[in-house]
């Protein structure tokens, strides 16, 4: 007979830049990196959605790249640089994210909106001037049943203009 009460496993210590902030803390190897970031880091931008990687309400910046916090294990995030939706406002693409959003209507209830933003920020920091089919599988991967994908789409176009512009005239 195998016994199912498995003994708890050793923590281990991680550190990695959060929202340009270094974080170190110790971690349950198994532990996700969704619930680090809400459960003991407090930061609830980042939502819990499906838990399985399908609905993209988790959805985080690791090292450029978008990635389900679900899926993704606390530890692997030792010596990354992590954005959460709390950091958007920190960079200026973040801040013409969030502006050409509210400006188009691409939020509704919320629920999404962070992973979305999120999905839309790593595709703009890859490629500045996204066409509309990339923008599409850009956000592919995040689930939204309020404001539909067009007004979203429209705000990633959107974005990408007003970085443009600001870009320039640094």
């Amino acid at each position: 007979m195998t016994d199912i009460h498995k003994e708890p496993m050793e923590s281990v210590s991680i550190t990695f830049q959060l929202n340009a902030e270094t974080v170190t803390l110790s971690v349950d190897p198994s532990e996700s990196a969704l619930i680090v970031l809400r459960d003991r880091l407090g930061l609830t931008g980042t939502k819990e959605g499906c838990g399985i990687g399908e609905c993209g309400a988790c959805s985080i910046i690791v090292d450029g790249k978008a990635v389900n916090s679900c899926l993704t294990l606390a530890p692997q995030l030792d010596g990354r640089n992590v954005m959460t939706v709390e950091g958007l406002s920190d960079t200026p693409l973040g801040q013409s994210l969030q502006k050409a959003f509210a400006e188009t209507g691409s939020v509704q209830c919320g629920f999404c909106a962070p992973g979305i933003l999120m999905s839309s920020c790593a595709l703009l920091l890859s490629n500045p001037e996204p066409t509309r089919e990339q923008a599409i599988e850009a956000i592919s991967g995040n689930l939204c049943r309020c404001a539909g994908y067009v007004q979203v789409l429209g705000a990633i176009q959107k974005a990408s203009r007003i970085s443009s512009i600001n870009d320039s005239q640094d």
